[in-house]
């Protein structure tokens, strides 16, 4: 069984269009898959654990999975995935992977996808809430999907994530960036 850690999936430069792909491919496809409900529980501390199995059918093989994510917030970061993958056909266990990174690429392409699917058609204008991994994620995608075109981002403003948020894509020149104090004026205007 292969062991691959964030460092290795990190190192594997995966291209956001690819992750937007494979969303896309497996949105076409989830009638092939079993993805039954999470399990969620709760334990004392505010500390959580949910766990999320699937089977899907990949090149004539079925691959089974079970991610698990954990919330310890004495914890740094607080928030940690694994996920481990098997043949279903065989039982063979494949990997043990990091989750953090696909976590958060797969959740950013779901969320591009969806952009692109529901936004008024000639959009532009988007609001954001939550500024951590997977709108950071979100919005490298749909920069990728978009080819740079020109957005105009509003943020909610929540302690001193906008402005950091803002730093994360100081580079991008085709997108500008409003902070807002409530989430009507994020929504008002919004494609």
């Amino acid at each position: 069984m292969k062991i691959i850690s964030f460092d290795e999936i990190n190192k594997m430069r995966i291209q956001p269009l690819q992750c937007y792909e494979w969303v896309e491919e497996m949105l076409m496809h989830k009638d092939q898959s079993l993805l039954p409900a999470k399990t969620h529980l709760n334990l004392p501390d505010n500390v959580f654990c949910n766990v999320m199995p699937s089977i899907i059918n990949y090149h004539n093989t079925r691959i089974g999975g079970v991610k698990v994510v954990t919330r310890y917030p004495l914890r740094t970061p607080s928030l940690d995935s694994k996920i481990l993958l098997l043949n279903a056909d065989t039982g063979a266990f494949l990997a043990l992977l990091d989750g953090n990174w696909i976590t958060a690429m797969r959740t950013g392409a779901v969320a591009a996808h969806s952009i692109a699917t529901f936004a008024k058609e000639g959009y532009s204008n988007l609001g954001m809430i939550g500024l951590g991994n997977t709108a950071r994620a979100t919005l490298i995608i749909l920069n990728a999907i978009t080819n740079n075109k020109e957005l105009h981002i509003k943020l909610l403003k929540y302690k001193d994530q906008a402005n950091l948020f803002i730093q994360r894509f100081k580079a991008c020149e085709n997108i500008s960036f409003e902070i807002v104090d409530s989430p009507n004026l994020v929504a008002q205007d919004s494609d």
